[in-house]
């Protein structure tokens, strides 16, 4: 059920959030053995935070917080107090957190009832979850395929039914990628929207957390409460900061039409066809645009990203906190614990990163990558001039089987529709638009609607008009 339909059975009576905290751990137990959508289940806390909120339904009915006993899923890589937050990697696998990450905090105020923590590629660095160090997640619709990533156990955990909404972070689509892979909805906001403090870091100026849901409807709900001025966090936004979008009858959806010669499986792509043709007919706009410098994003986010990686993670060095291995002297210990620690894609993208960022090298690579970057921000503004929404399929692919990409370039090639909205900052939703067959199973691909800065109202309205219409019938 979606959240909305859950609150109106608590509301009448005819559900309780005790029964469905029950449904959500029996689904767990039947089917992530196979799955392994989590890494931890908070069981004991979930039943009895549900037994609080199933005796506030009855005490104040609808005059409850909006989120009272819907149970939620949360990314590794996102603080809860008490709770090992591991972010998918060995050397933080003791890690216990100290205190809840910002949006925990909003969260748990609304309401929501804290199920579990998910699985994850190490520190956020992968497309399909085969870069966890606890073991890959499936992908509930044919379990010999990835999920995407780095989210993939957050989108899994939706698409396998064991909870209506999950949390990700996405630092160059990894909410969305997965999104399109297990067939859910999946936002990634205007960068600084929603806090980060509490998120375990991968690329400071790329990474927003955002919701994995079944209806564009819940992942609304969901952003409007996580989002907001933090005071732990001075890259938050005001909500006015970005001129209010409009919101209309009939919207200009612009096409890249060069871009998407990009290596797009042919099936995709007739879905993509597809669905342009049914906005069309419900009244919408079309037009092709240019986005030369969106084909160099691809470059311009694997230098930029890395060095930020190679930055943040420097503080894992076994004296702190997190894995520390014995040595005979200190750099040793420094050695040893990383050596040990980190899995192999997490130490190719430090190695990167460390690369760009050194003497000889900072101004020819990484220099020159926050310029383009620049560049990208500012031929997006005038596309938004002329457009009100880009158009592009989420991924090039529908979900691929394990070790399919072998190659660590083409598996960076999954993100090349996703990772220009993380350098330009703009919010970005992905939701189903059809399926492809494959070896007699049916996989779920994903569109991607790009917004204007500030301009996720726009991407709520439209998604709700095509996608949570389509399944609601008239609702």
């Amino acid at each position: 059920m979606t959240i909305s339909e859950l609150r109106k059975q608590y509301i009448a009576g005819t559900l309780s959030p005790v029964t469905v905290v029950e449904n959500s751990l029996q689904i767990i137990k039947e089917k992530d053995g196979e799955i392994h959508a989590f890494l931890d289940i908070y069981a004991d806390e979930s039943l009895a935070t549900a037994k609080v909120a199933e005796q506030e339904y009855k005490n104040k009915g609808e005059n409850t917080p909006s989120l009272l006993g819907i149970p939620v899923a949360l990314k590794n890589n996102i603080l809860v107090s008490g709770k090992r937050t591991s972010a998918g990697s060995k050397i933080l696998e003791n890690y216990i957190a100290s205190y809840d990450a910002t949006i925990v905090t909003r969260l748990k105020k609304a309401g929501a009832i804290i199920i579990g923590a998910t699985n994850m590629d190490e520190f956020a660095m992968g497309s399909s979850t085969e870069n966890s160090s606890f073991g890959p997640t499936k992908n509930p619709h044919d379990l010999s395929r990835v999920p995407g990533g780095s989210s993939g156990g957050s989108a899994a955990s939706v698409a396998m039914g064991a909870v209506p909404v999950a949390i990700g972070t996405d630092t160059g689509g990894s909410v969305r990628q997965p999104a399109s892979y297990c067939g859910v909805v999946g936002l990634k906001p205007t960068y600084g929207a929603v806090s980060r403090y509490g998120l375990v870091a991968m690329g400071s100026s790329l990474d927003q957390a955002g919701p994995l849901t079944r209806t564009v409807a819940d992942a609304e709900l969901i952003h409007n409460i996580m989002s907001g001025l933090d005071a732990h966090d001075a890259t938050t936004i005001a909500s006015d900061t970005y001129p209010a979008v409009t919101i209309k009858k009939s919207y200009t959806f612009g096409v890249p039409r060069d871009f998407l010669g990009v290596g797009v499986d042919a099936d995709v792509l007739a879905n993509f066809e597809a669905h342009i043709d049914s906005l069309k007919a419900a009244g919408h706009t079309v037009v092709d645009i240019e986005l030369p410098l969106f084909e160099q994003g691809l470059a311009a986010y694997y230098i930029v990203m890395p060095a930020e990686a190679s930055s943040n993670l420097a503080r894992y060095d076994g004296m702190r906190y997190g894995l520390s291995v014995d040595g005979k002297n200190l750099l040793e210990v420094y050695e040893q614990s990383r050596a040990t620690g980190f899995g192999a894609e997490v130490k190719r993208r430090i190695l990167l990163g460390t690369y760009v960022l050194s003497s000889g090298y900072y101004d020819a690579y990484y220099g020159k990558a926050e310029l383009v970057r620049h560049k990208m921000r500012a031929e997006l503004e005038e596309i938004f001039k002329k457009v009100d929404i880009i158009l592009t399929p989420t991924a090039p692919t529908a979900a691929f089987k394990f070790g399919a990409q072998g190659d660590p370039l083409s598996m960076y090639r999954q993100d090349i529709f996703t990772v220009p909205v993380n350098l330009t900052g703009v919010p970005a939703i992905s939701f189903p638009m059809g399926t492809v067959e494959q070896e007699g199973i049916s996989l779920p691909v994903g569109v991607q609607y790009i917004g204007p800065h500030g301009g996720e109202a726009r991407l709520f309205d439209i998604g709700k008009q095509v996608y949570d219409v389509s399944l609601n019938g008239d609702k």
